[in-house]
């Protein structure tokens, strides 16, 4: 079967004892909650400089998001100064981010959950195979959640994965993925038993036999397709006039986006609409989830200023990068880049 050969490999490739393939990245944070127990009147820190999921599937269960500011202009992922001020006797779980592909600090987010008794839940969406001085990324934490999203290092349309460093949670989240059934599909067709149990609550979040396959190619390119990435981002480094989050760090990461960091004086939407009229596609990683309208009047979640991601978020710009683009490319990106800013208001 393609999928658990997919899920071996991949387990292989982090380190990991096993992991369990899902149909998507919202369905694995999905299934760390729901294996966690996260409930009403439980809380979950998450970063609001992230995708909406890690917020929704909190509030889902009746629990309550609440969100935490990023480090600096330089390191987009969460703080673990504000974590660690946000903690409180509701606190069910931590979710780090790892922005970019850039590995979140897993040394000290790791320190404050094991101190208090609170899971630290990954979300690795952006960083497969990333390695960091703890272990692979997604490994580090109790539960380590990754999506296989079409624009991710790993493309497989839709397609996602989850580990745990606990066999028992792990074996707990392979049976939620598929209603937990006491047999599974295959069982079923090859014996025609109609016969089986459901002992807890479940979901159907299996993922399809062609995205595995599709996964497991992919997996097999992704050491090829970073050396690209990395390859793009250096010409940006070089020719983008603009400041480049984690520039100077010494790992790589996943090189999952080039984000920028224009200047209070260029309007945003102007220099997309200029750069995309000169052919360059851009797009901005993220709104922050904490000033979402749902977030805002259901959970106050604006009552709380986080000064560095409202700073920050107004003023990124995610550019093109992917692994089939080339040299020239980048050029023609970072050209276009330049020019822009001159009509944006920078210049």
């Amino acid at each position: 079967r393609q999928t658990r050969a997919f899920e071996t490999e991949f387990a292989a490739a982090l380190g990991a004892d096993d992991a369990v393939a899902v149909s998507n990245g919202t369905a694995a944070l999905h299934l760390a909650v729901l294996a966690l127990g996260v409930g009403p009147g439980d809380e979950v820190i998450t970063p609001s400089l992230n995708f909406v999921a890690s917020a929704e599937v909190t509030a889902l269960h009746g629990a309550r998001p609440v969100f935490a500011d990023v480090r600096s202009e330089n390191d987009l992922t969460v703080d673990p100064r504000d974590v660690e001020r946000l903690i409180t006797d509701r606190t069910k779980a931590v979710v780090a981010m790892h922005y970019g592909g850039y590995a979140a600090d897993l040394e000290a987010l790791r320190a404050i959950t094991r101190a208090r008794g609170i899971a630290l839940i990954e979300d690795a969406a952006h960083a497969p195979v990333v390695p960091t001085g703890l272990g692979t990324a997604g490994t580090v934490g109790d539960i380590g959640c990754f999506s296989f999203f079409a624009t991710k290092n790993i493309a497989c349309g839709e397609g996602g994965m989850v580990v745990a460093r606990d066999p028992d949670l792990l074996a707990r989240i392979r049976a939620m993925r598929s209603h937990c059934l006491t047999t599974d599909t295959t069982e079923r067709m090859r014996t025609g038993g109609a016969s089986y149990d459901v002992p807890a609550v479940g979901l159907n979040y299996r993922p399809t036999e062609i995205s595995s396959a599709m996964g497991r190619v992919q997996l097999g390119k992704l050491d090829q397709d970073r050396a690209r990435r990395r390859a793009v981002m250096a010409v940006y480094r070089k020719r983008v006039p603009l400041p480049l989050p984690f520039d100077g760090r010494p790992d790589d990461g996943a090189l999952h986006l080039a984000v920028a960091l224009l200047p209070e004086t260029v309007d945003r939407e102007l220099l997309r609409a200029d750069l995309n009229a000169r052919g360059v596609q851009t797009s901005v990683h993220y709104p922050p989830s904490h000033q979402f309208s749902y977030y805002r009047d259901r959970h106050g979640s604006t009552s709380r200023a986080l000064p560095v991601t409202e700073d920050i978020a107004p003023r990124l710009l995610t550019l093109p990068l992917h692994a089939r683009m080339s040299d020239d490319d980048a050029d023609f990106v970072a050209d276009a880049v330049t020019a822009g800013l001159r009509r944006a208001g920078r210049g």
